[in-house]
């Protein structure tokens, strides 16, 4: 096994860890709380997509030395696909994912992108201030971006 797949099974063991907690917490007040032991199937799917996309990642590239997607493309398809209405998997794979939030999803790839952003704090320095403009105005933008495209589609359907 190479350093490349011991390191990306660690990340996805203490994330899918560490996602189990924050789902936990995050449902403790909701009428069923989703304990760590509830979520693991869900969790254990997502692992075995995650592993199943990088694994075909990791041929097709061998196979295409110029040819390039993103990982999550890999991935994405093979949920979708496992998904779908009819195909064996579909009813487990939505009735185990629904038990996850999107939150305690993000809140290890948040922090892992928080030690990384870390390790460059000198060369965020070197930027200057420009570089909090910039962050500011993303932040922003995104922000009235989100907050435009739901009122529009709110409007619409009617909610309000």
């Amino acid at each position: 096994m190479s350093e490349k797949w011991i390191v990306r099974i660690k990340v996805l063991l203490l994330s899918a860890v560490f996602s189990s907690i924050g789902n936990w917490i995050n449902t403790r007040k909701a009428d069923v709380p989703v304990n760590p032991l509830m979520a693991a199937p869900g969790l254990i799917a997502m692992f075995l997509c995650i592993v199943a996309g990088c694994l075909i990642q990791d041929f097709i590239e061998g196979k295409f030395k110029k040819f390039h997607l993103p990982t999550i493309l890999y991935i994405s398809m093979i949920t979708i696909i496992l998904s779908i209405p009819g195909v064996p998997t579909a009813d487990f794979i939505a009735s185990s994912f629904a038990k996850i939030g999107l939150l305690p999803l993000c809140t290890p790839i948040l922090g892992y992108a928080g030690l990384s952003i870390a390790k460059d704090l000198d060369d965020f320095k070197k930027q200057g201030f420009a570089i909090v403009v910039v962050a500011l105005c993303t932040f922003a933008g995104t922000f009235l971006g989100s907050a435009i495209i739901a009122q529009i589609v709110l409007k619409m359907t009617g909610v309000i």
